[in-house]
């Protein structure tokens, strides 16, 4: 009777400590964008968030060309939730993603133009990421997609 109390004991403290330990609440958000050139090899590095990646599957679903990468313009912000939003000069969508698996996995593709943004940039909205672009409307963003559009 006293192993089975013991086990017991065992189980519940092992149990507990399995819990995740979750720091709640937490802001990801950047203050601003970030302008990234592509090097020449496709990777992208923002040192001011310690963050890089390759970009080139990300021109390929944008462009379907991977030749001419480097020196593109990307811009890129990260949410209140963790989310990065990643847009180009000429792009006709705005690709958000999370991270996974050791990198970044696409949550949304949203298209924003149907000619190509000129000069995009954006801006922490809170909760929104604010799309402007000098040939379209202002957009109002969410890891779900177009939540507002406004006429210039």
């Amino acid at each position: 009777m006293k192993l089975v109390g013991l086990l017991a004991s065992i189980l519940v403290i092992v149990a507990g400590g399995c819990s995740p330990l979750v720091l709640k609440p937490a802001d990801f958000s950047w203050p601003v964008e970030s302008k990234l050139i592509v090097g020449p090899h496709g990777i992208v590095k923002e040192h001011r968030y310690s963050i890089s990646f390759n970009v080139k599957p990300l021109l390929y679903a944008e462009t379907k060309d991977t030749t001419s990468v480097a020196g593109r313009t990307l811009w890129i912000i990260r949410d209140k939730m963790g989310y990065y939003y990643i847009t180009g000069p000429g792009f006709k969508d705005v690709f958000i993603f999370k991270q996974g698996g050791g990198g970044l996995v696409l949550k949304k593709q949203i298209e924003v133009s149907k000619v190509g943004l000129d000069s995009p940039s954006f801006n922490q909205r809170d909760p929104y990421i604010e799309l402007i672009s000098s040939n379209e409307k202002t957009i109002m963003l969410t890891a779900n997609g177009i939540r507002k559009e406004t006429s210039k």
